[in-house]
């Protein structure tokens, strides 16, 4: 499920059961560009992980908040709780092998 952020969403209750995926990202950035058909693709192929694109220019508070210095950056999230981070343009298979991981433990 691939939702983008709005400012009228509860992102606590988005996050806090189950797995999630949180792609931090900009209009502006090609790396971010450049993710976004994997992101969707990934969205597709894993219904049983919430993925929530948030544009840093509209939530720069929450960006803060989960310390993201650079874009594109992918929080890996588990019932609320932060699992793991990436930072830049990374591929399908990097992204695919986090989540697997991650549904197996």
């Amino acid at each position: 499920m691939l939702h983008e952020l709005n400012i009228d969403d509860d992102f606590s209750a988005l996050c806090a059961d189950g797995y999630v995926l949180l792609d931090f990202y900009a209009s502006w950035c090609n790396p971010c560009s450049n993710l976004a058909p994997i992101i969707a693709k990934i969205a597709d192929t894993y219904n049983n992980v919430k993925v929530i694109k948030i544009d840093v220019d509209i939530f720069n508070e929450l960006a803060d908040q989960f310390d993201v210095m650079s874009i594109p950056t992918l929080v890996y999230m588990n019932d609320g709780q932060i699992v793991e981070s990436s930072i830049g343009l990374v591929s399908e298979n990097s992204i695919t092998d986090r989540l697997d991981n991650l549904l197996k433990s």
